[in-house]
């Protein structure tokens, strides 16, 4: 499932009243972190004023609202005074929960050595306890151990174990993390109902805005992420939309990863410009902790590069992605088409689908690096065993899934691959899917490839109306490379004037 953004120590503890802030200060669950950042940070420098000494949960508070105002660094140090505050005390719940908030903020940071030994802090303190919320946090960790481990038996148990403790606590916001965390496993073992159903549970008081502002960035963050992988296209435009009213209503840290969520949606719903804004604003907006944010931000600029012509330009965003830590694919075998050089594309396209750890989890993921891999092979040795192999696995898939996404993007290979005129089934199919989804770029491409089967099967009127509507739609985009080969070509010059009888 993997754990996105941060959840806050404040926020939590609240939520399952598990503990009260004490001093002049008290609990912060405002919304106004800004302001709780300023009062909090004050306290801290001037402990003899009026206000005293900060008390352990007041330096949670502390560095909950430092982090909300994008001080990660200075959240982490806070953070660490937090714990050695709670064990000093003898508050072994407090000193778990903070450990395992150290665990992983030091693994979104990129330090996996000291998120293991955070890890293990928190096991210390909260293992082998009477039943509490703060342990809902460990069976967290362990869903993605045994994911890591491809052990999805494991990964149920935990995500289960998760629930009934978030049942006890009465926390609302636990109980929707748990709700999601089972849900999400559901879908990448094909439970395509049971997930759903557990997923739509847990964001149903998210968009109500029942939720504290933590959990709730979080919810949408994995939601969009389960959907994104699950290729749940319908919920992931509605859900983006909420996201986004949220974050415009209310600034914070979590925004760049909802943009990045609305960026893929705008690029497959044709609003190309607003996209590439979008995906501008995420790399302006993103915190140091959310590094794979950017890289997937600067891919989602290459690919509306690529589609548009802008080689150069698309070559140098995939790198900046690469850099961060993306693999840029299948973007970057379809540039490599695109500048002529189609025997570099199948190795790369190949390994991403090698190194996938966990294939179940990122269905979209796989599915367009095997529709990228039938489209290179047809363009280096047209068909083969090595194409049917991908357009199968790709087949299987949308069978297994019984996603309209899935199938249109199935259909579209398997038409790109057949012959004549049994070519023309399958890709009528495919428009009709892309058409449904209102995906305009697909359904025209899917359209160019139904033109050339028409005219195989002699239907030259069907034909010409195919490349048409692809054309218009290529043209509304701005997907010049595509609209340029629409066009019939041109007849050579005479070099004298043809004569008459």
């Amino acid at each position: 499932m993997g754990v996105r953004g941060v959840i806050g120590v404040t926020d939590v503890v609240g939520a399952v009243g598990a503990v009260e802030a004490v001093g002049a200060i008290g609990a912060v669950s405002g919304t106004d972190w800004g302001a709780a950042y300023a009062r909090l940070h004050a306290a801290d420098r001037h402990p003899t004023g009026p206000l005293g000494p900060l008390h352990p949960q007041d330096l949670d508070a502390l560095a909950d609202s430092a982090w909300w105002s994008g001080r990660v660094d200075e959240s982490v140090s806070v953070r660490l005074r937090a714990h050695s505050a709670h064990v000093a005390e003898g508050d072994w719940r407090g000193a778990g929960l903070a450990a395992w908030w150290l665990h992983h903020t030091y693994g979104r940071l990129g330090r996996p050595v000291a998120a293991a030994g955070w890890l293990h802090r928190a096991r210390h303190h909260l293992e082998g306890r009477p039943d509490c919320p703060e342990q809902c946090f460990l069976a967290l960790s362990d869903i993605d151990a045994a994911q890591a481990h491809h052990d999805p038996a494991a990964a149920l148990g935990a995500a289960r174990r998760m629930h009934r403790l978030a049942a006890r606590s009465g926390s609302p916001d636990l109980l929707a993390l748990s709700r999601q965390a089972e849900g999400a496993l559901l879908l990448t073992r094909g439970r395509r109902a049971e997930g759903l159903a557990l997923l739509d549970a847990a964001m149903g008081p998210v968009t109500r805005g029942e939720l504290s502002g933590m959990t709730t960035g979080l919810l949408y963050c994995l939601a969009l992420d389960t959907c994104g992988g699950a290729a749940e296209f319908g919920r992931a435009v509605e859900w983006t939309r909420a996201a986004m009213t949220w974050c415009t209503a209310t600034p914070n840290p979590f925004r760049a990863a909802c943009r990045l969520h609305h960026v893929e949606v705008l690029d497959l719903l044709g609003d190309w410009a607003r996209a590439e804004e979008e995906a501008r604003l995420v790399c302006q907006e993103v915190l140091e902790d959310a590094l794979d944010t950017a890289a997937a931000a600067s891919y989602a600029v290459g690919e509306l590069q690529r589609r548009q012509g802008r080689l150069d330009e698309a070559a140098r965003s995939y790198a900046r992605a690469h850099a961060l830590g993306r693999v840029p694919q299948p973007g970057l075998a379809l540039l490599r088409l695109a500048q002529g050089r189609a025997d570099a594309a199948p190795a790369g396209l190949r390994l991403a689908l090698d190194c996938q750890s966990d294939p179940g989890h990122a269905v979209l993921g796989r599915a367009r690096l095997l529709a990228a891999l039938v489209e290179v092979h047809l363009a280096v040795g047209g068909p083969g065993a090595a194409a049917e192999e991908a357009v199968v696995e790709l087949e299987e898939l949308a069978s297994a899934r019984g996603v309209p996404l899935l199938a249109a993007m199935a259909a579209t290979a398997r038409g790109a691959l057949s012959q004549g005129e049994a070519a023309r089934e399958p890709l009528r199919r495919g428009v009709t899917l892309w058409e449904g989804l209102r995906v305009p770029y697909e359904a025209a491409r899917t359209r160019m490839l139904l033109a050339a089967a028409e005219r195989a099967a002699g239907d030259t009127e069907a034909a010409r109306r195919a490349l048409t509507a692809a054309r218009t739609t290529f043209e509304h985009l701005g997907a010049t490379p595509k609209a340029r080969r629409t066009h019939p070509p041109k007849r050579p010059a005479l070099s004298h004037p043809p004569t008459t009888a």
